[in-house]
């Protein structure tokens, strides 16, 4: 077996083969809604007070959580933002007197995260440049808070990314984590969306409920699970046969598959999370992580979270996203087609947004469709049993079993966190390794 370590998972470089279908990380600009914004304001969380509803003091100001002792002469020249709000920067810059930039990690609607050396606690960390546009600020705000308050009951930093300091630098809020490994997404992306073994499925999909559970228990929800917000703590892996591509001979590099060494993630992206209240109706989540209660528009609450680690763990099971599509009555029709006929009690609770795609007590569809292509697209899918089956060799039943708990269309029918971590997919491992 061959085994090998990546000490840089190509981030920047990575393998950019679009998936079967074009996949968008947002299809709705996300707002943040009042409620949202006011979650955490005049709280005192750890040593943080919320700054939601007034500007953060700059990189100068003298605070516990603030790098103190900024030499501004050490700061690269001022360079202005691009047209979307985006820091401009150079590697090798000095990011404040602290921190020296090394690579980009990422980009996305929030703003850019740069691998940066902290020269106090000499180590590589990730910094999350927000941009300098005024909801997005906001908005990290709201993640540095939620931080602090998972960090402070978190004790063994186990479960959620952990935060290391925060600075507003240039009009834009710099939240300094620990450094992780590749993103669930990044990595079945650069292994060709194959899917990962079963166990190994299994014990993400266990330290992913964990934390959300653990986060319920806060009466947090996150709002935006998603492979991209779930990142492996190793870069490490090792390359194994791809058996079910064994028609290919062991010269072919794509008859390897890549498999992490360890198995061990941490949740990230709070900027979204909110605390449980009544008739939140706003659209959350992700397009492909989103639970119908969202789409119908009926309010949400803890169990939209739990709808997503479902489609999660399909992903993780198949390599691909269980329901690609852009649309919302494509969408609902997709979860027709996978899971069964909605309940005529959800459609006919359809607000006056989703009511159009309801006709005559059933789903508008195909009546409905844009186009031939979004009918072929949804008379593709398979069963959800025969989805598993097809990509999972042992435990397929206590999976589609899990699955069909965690995925029911009413939510106060679906599984909570507890509840999917005490099912026989999880406890008959655990009896088996003892």
């Amino acid at each position: 077996m061959e085994m090998e370590r990546v000490t840089e998972f190509p981030h920047t470089h990575m393998d950019r083969r679009p998936r079967k279908r074009p996949r968008l990380g947002w299809d709705v600009v996300p707002q943040a809604s009042k409620a949202q914004l006011g979650l955490f304001c005049g709280q005192e969380v750890g040593n943080v007070t919320s700054f939601a509803s007034s500007r953060a003091p700059s990189d100068h100001t003298s605070s516990s959580l603030y790098v103190k002792g900024v030499d501004r002469n050490g700061s690269p020249p001022w360079r202005d933002d691009d047209k979307d709000g985006h820091y401009m920067f150079a590697i090798g810059d000095n990011l404040t007197s602290r921190y020296k930039i090394h690579s980009k990690m990422g980009e996305g609607t929030f703003g850019q995260v740069l691998e940066c050396w902290d020269k106090d606690r000499k180590e590589m960390v990730a910094i999350k440049i927000v941009r300098g546009i005024k909801k997005y600020r906001e908005a990290a705000m709201i993640e540095v808070d939620v931080l602090q308050q998972l960090g402070k009951h978190d004790k063994g930093g186990n479960r959620c990314v952990q935060i290391r300091n925060w600075f507003d630098y240039r009009n834009h809020i710099c939240i300094v984590f620990e450094k992780l490994g590749p993103s669930l997404y990044d990595f079945l992306r650069k292994n060709n969306y194959r899917s990962f073994p079963i166990d190994l499925g299994r014990d993400i999909g266990r330290q992913l409920l964990e934390c959300v559970a653990f986060m319920h228990d806060l009466r947090l929800i996150h709002t935006d699970l998603k492979p991209e917000n779930i990142l492996l703590v190793s870069p490490d892996y090792i390359k194994v046969p791809d058996y079910k591509g064994s028609s290919r001979s062991p010269k072919d590099s794509s008859y390897f598959k890549r498999v992490p060494k360890s198995s061990a993630i941490k949740v990230i992206d709070f900027g979204s999370t909110t605390s449980d209240r009544q008739d939140q109706t706003y659209v959350v989540s992700t397009r492909h992580y989103r639970a119908p209660e969202v789409i119908l528009g009926h309010g949400w609450s803890y169990p939209c979270d739990i709808w997503s680690v479902g489609c999660i763990l399909v992903e993780l099971c198949t390599g691909e996203a269980l329901f690609q599509t852009h649309e919302n009555l494509e969408h609902l029709a997709m979860m027709e087609r996978v899971l069964g006929p909605l309940p005529q009690h959800m459609l006919k609770r359809a607000d006056r947004h989703a009511e159009k795609y309801v006709r005559k007590g059933r789903l508008d569809w195909p009546e409905g469709a844009t186009s031939r292509e979004s009918i072929k697209a949804v008379l593709k899918l398979p069963r959800l049993q025969n989805l598993i089956m097809q990509h999972v060799d042992h435990s397929a039943g206590d999976l589609i079993h899990l699955l069909q708990g965690l995925l029911r269309y009413d939510p106060s029918e679906r599984l909570t966190a507890r509840e999917a971590l005490r099912h026989p997919f999880f406890t008959r491992d655990q009896l088996r390794r003892s």
